[in-house]
């Protein structure tokens, strides 16, 4: 799935629409097909989370997200599309640009209702109004939980998918199994995620290792050998219940479960 940084990018891609009036559109999802935008302005995109907001005069916003696989490209009209036709569930055109959104979703509802669809959200890590304090606070009433799989949930923090949680979690020091009330400095855990996408917002490739080398690009996610820091073999497993499970990867030296004796989780991991 696409996370913050990547949603983030994606929304700049679709402010070429801005300022320009929609001259057709072509929406291939059944609950939206009959919805006419054309003759409207388009006034901007911005980003929430994992979520985008194409907002247009006359209060109408297009909400869409890009789930596992999905994307939007924008070119010139005309351009040739960059995936198969089946996947295309909307097409936006102006005179001068063309966004095609592939195996998104999508919804339409009045801009002042936009918080029926992202109210839910903790703050933004790529927000302007990003807020440490409150993430801290929405993590901390799911302490019985892991902090890998509070960390996922968007209604604590909004943007950060696995890649990012498996990172931090390395760089902090700290075992993703280790639950909240247990994690001894979440501030600098929730820093890290925070500096992870911001420090990326702006690049097309990953790079938390400061080694730009294939294979060496990131420390622990989706690394199958020694760790490359103190070369213990790194773990991998699944974390979260309900269908929600997720593959999570650790160093088991580099992040320590938490100790026996530790009162607020006294068997060590979660």
């Amino acid at each position: 799935m696409p996370e913050g940084d990547s949603v983030w990018q994606t929304a700049r891609r679709l402010d070429a629409l801005s300022g320009q009036v929609l001259t057709g559109r072509d929406f291939r999802i059944p609950s939206l097909a009959t919805t006419d935008l054309t003759g409207r302005r388009v006034l901007g995109t911005v980003s929430r989370g994992k979520h985008l907001l194409t907002r247009f005069q006359d209060g109408i916003t297009l909400h869409s997200h890009l789930r596992m696989e999905g994307s939007w490209d924008v070119a010139t009209p005309g351009s040739p599309w960059r995936r198969a036709e089946h996947e295309v569930r909307a097409v936006l055109r102006t005179e001068k640009t063309q966004a095609v959104g592939y195996a998104i979703l999508l919804d339409i509802v009045p801009t002042e209702a936009e918080s029926s669809l992202v109210g839910h959200l903790g703050p933004d890590l790529l927000g302007d109004d990003w807020d440490p304090v409150e993430a801290i606070r929405r993590l901390q009433r799911f302490g019985h939980v892991s902090v890998g799989e509070a960390m996922l949930d968007q209604r604590n923090l909004a943007g950060i998918g696995n890649i990012y949680r498996a990172e931090a979690c390395f760089l902090a020091g700290v075992d993703p199994h280790t639950r909240v009330d247990a994690v001894r400095n979440l501030p600098k855990l929730i820093a890290i995620a925070h500096q992870l996408l911001d420090t990326h917002r702006d690049r097309h490739s990953r790079i938390t290792t400061g080694d730009r080398r294939p294979g060496r690009r990131l420390w622990v996610y989706r690394r199958h050998g020694p760790c490359l820091r103190c070369t213990t073999p790194i773990r991998t497993d699944e974390l979260g219940s309900d269908g929600q499970e997720r593959t999570v990867w650790w160093c088991p030296s580099c992040q320590p479960p938490a100790l026996a004796s530790d009162p607020a989780d006294p068997s060590g991991h979660s």
